[in-house]
């Protein structure tokens, strides 16, 4: 079996799906395609893409986190309340989240490595800790607003129609995909995935890269609740909670395998953009919030069971 074929068709595959998505778009809401509308929809996609490395690391491995969109609310919790709307407080804030990050991380990694919980129930519980711990800190009314700089980056548009925030997550994902694709960290990774045993076997020390794995999804989703301070203007108590799922669903439709060891970030790039396409244009012809879930839903289970279609047509070839 070819992986590297399988792979590399899944993730062709997830971008010729998004050209389908958007020329449909265009035919049933026309002027949907237009250069300010695009640009628009890749600002939102950037802190779901952001988000979403994390959770490819995770997956890669065979595992799952759960805790990012309370990770994510958490962070965007503090950076508000550090900035209290002043530049000078910027460093500090992205400082406060990165730790609160790494105390997240350490906690899912130990729980996993260590104690041995499963993934899923690990960051599941940490999550839920989290959440109690950021409604009795705010009492349900967080405080605080993103600094001037921080709303420039992440609201407005740097180089002609592109957002800031767009050309941080170019850049996030240049460094994903050369640190998956082109170091040892990356293959270990892979290794992970396809057989934990006999990568242990072969010299890997798996638990430290499982571990390292939910570190970096920690840190990167803090930092993505960060960055979504400076789009908001302040912070919300509901501002993650759909990114579990839409970080799940945009690494699968990707190309990357539940199971782990297979797949990408260049397949999640896009998936991030179809899951934000999808949101916005559902909107934009007024279907109400429990349609939009529904459909959502619907479309994303039609796209996984295509791309495990056509898996199972490589795996026979």
């Amino acid at each position: 079996m070819d992986i590297k074929g399988i792979t590399s068709n899944a993730q062709i595959m997830v971008y010729v799906i998004l050209l389908v998505l958007l020329i449909m778009a265009q035919v049933l809401s026309p002027g949907y395609l237009v250069p300010t509308h695009i640009a628009g929809i890749l600002r939102l996609a950037s802190f779901m893409g952001i988000a979403a490395i994390g959770q490819n690391l995770t997956i890669l491995t065979g595992g799952i986190d759960l805790s990012i969109a309370n990770t994510i609310t958490f962070a965007n919790v503090i950076a508000a309340q550090v900035m209290m709307g002043n530049d000078s407080n910027l460093l500090m804030a992205l400082l406060a989240v990165i730790a609160a990050g790494l105390v997240i991380g350490l906690c899912n990694g130990a729980g996993i490595y260590y104690l041995k919980i499963p993934p899923f129930i690990m960051t599941l519980g940490v999550g839920t800790v989290l959440q109690g711990i950021f409604l009795i800190y705010t009492k349900g009314a967080p405080k605080g607003n993103a600094s001037p700089l921080l709303k420039t980056i992440c609201g407005q548009s740097l180089i002609g129609i592109v957002s800031g925030i767009v050309i941080i997550w170019a850049a996030f994902a240049i460094v994903t995909y050369i640190v998956l694709k082109k170091t040892t960290y990356g293959r270990k990774i892979y290794s992970v995935g396809i057989n934990e045993e006999a990568a242990r076997f072969s010299g890997i020390r798996t638990g430290r890269v499982i571990f390292s794995a939910y570190l970096i999804s920690a840190v990167v989703a803090a930092i993505s609740g960060f960055l979504l301070v400076g789009y908001t203007g302040t912070s919300f108590l509901d501002v993650g909670t759909s990114y579990n799922t839409k970080t799940i669903a945009a690494v699968i439709i990707g190309g990357t395998a539940i199971t782990g060891g297979k797949g990408g970030y260049i397949g999640t790039i896009a998936g991030a953009i179809i899951m934000t396409i999808l949101d916005d244009f559902l909107t934009i012809v007024n279907i109400p919030e429990a349609g939009r879930q529904i459909m959502q839903g619907v479309i994303i289970l039609l796209l996984v069971l295509i791309y495990s279609r056509e898996k199972g047509r490589n795996k026979k070839g």
